[in-house]
């Protein structure tokens, strides 16, 4: 995806080596299910493998795709009685494993980004589209996930303003942490940077309207918590991940200035291409100083940095 997405087009339709070995490994790992994996995460590396090749532009994959779109209907969760929606998990996403007890924000944002990429390749199916997602019940796993008292009734849901709007991990999980009450024993689950971005993405993914109060609920938490310093609540942990997603849902928004929540504006494209080049390392690379979710291992990170890249360069007028 990086390498499709290059601003001066140097590889795109020419067959460099690159892009031909990398596509060659990715096709020798479809499976006759749809997914497109080794042996792991199949919903994660299913969900990236559509994208990469919806990135080529290339009629040829189109069935691939479709295949892995009917794979990824078929692992959406519905916990508990079939068509209810019972569980707090249900709609979402796990690792596509038949072991799986719960759905998350990580895998259920790839999920949903890769169906929604490639809905057009459903237009012409008459009907109900076999391998499309129950997209109502994604819906109520995001929401979930939301510390958002007025439509999340779970129990660890905040109800300290600093965490209204945000999102976590998935039901009764941050990895931000919580607050125990210390009367009480509850515990409210902070609501942490980059899986808020993960969660707006989601929204707009699943065609949340966005005077929607959930979308404007985590709009706003987005903006009171803007920084490039750090992924809030998270400190340098997922720093990349977290600049990767503000990218995405700050572009498909079609936010220009960001409008803070404590008064003013900012140039968020102009600041954040400023911050990721300040923080490439001399042999083109980018890494996280904090390994938390493998990002000290530069391909990972510089995919990432390339991707938010990319976007900003042309939001810029690039």
């Amino acid at each position: 995806m990086a390498l499709n997405g290059d601003p001066m087009d140097r590889y795109r339709g020419k067959e460099k080596a690159e892009l031909k070995r990398a596509y060659t490994f990715v096709l020798n790992h479809v499976k006759p299910n749809g997914s497109i994996c080794v042996t792991n995460l199949p919903t994660y590396n299913t969900a990236i493998c559509m994208m990469a090749l919806l990135a080529a532009r290339d009629t040829q994959y189109d069935s691939i795709i479709r295949k892995a779109r009917g794979f990824l209907s078929g692992v959406q969760h519905d916990f508990g009685e079939k068509g209810k929606l019972d569980t707090p998990f249900d709609g979402g996403f796990g690792y596509g494993l038949p072991s799986d007890k719960v759905s998350d924000m990580s895998n259920t944002l790839l999920a949903l980004e890769a169906m929604y990429y490639s809905k057009r390749l459903t237009a012409d199916q008459p009907g109900p589209k076999e391998d499309d997602l129950n997209w109502e019940a994604a819906i109520h796993f995001l929401q979930s996930c939301q510390n958002l008292p007025s439509h999340n009734k779970e129990a660890w849901v905040s109800t300290d303003p600093k965490d209204r709007g945000g999102f976590i991990y998935h039901s009764g999980r941050s990895n931000a942490g919580g607050v125990t009450n210390a009367t009480t024993g509850r515990v409210a689950l902070r609501s942490y940077g980059s899986i808020s971005y993960a969660g707006l993405l989601s929204y707009i993914y699943a065609d949340l309207k966005r005077d929607d109060p959930r979308a404007k609920a985590v709009i706003e938490w987005l903006k009171t918590n803007y920084t490039l310093e750090e992924n809030p609540g998270m400190g340098k942990a997922g720093l990349f991940y977290y600049f990767h997603t503000m990218t995405k849902a700050l572009t498909i928004s079609d936010v220009g200035n960001l409008e803070l929540a404590s008064a003013g504006h900012a140039n968020w494209r102009q600041d954040l291409a400023l911050k990721l080049i300040q923080l490439q390392q001399r042999d083109g690379s980018w890494a996280n100083e904090n390994a938390r979710w493998w990002e000290k291992e530069p391909a990972l990170v510089t995919c990432y940095a390339l991707l938010s890249l990319e976007m900003l360069w042309r939001g810029l007028g690039g």
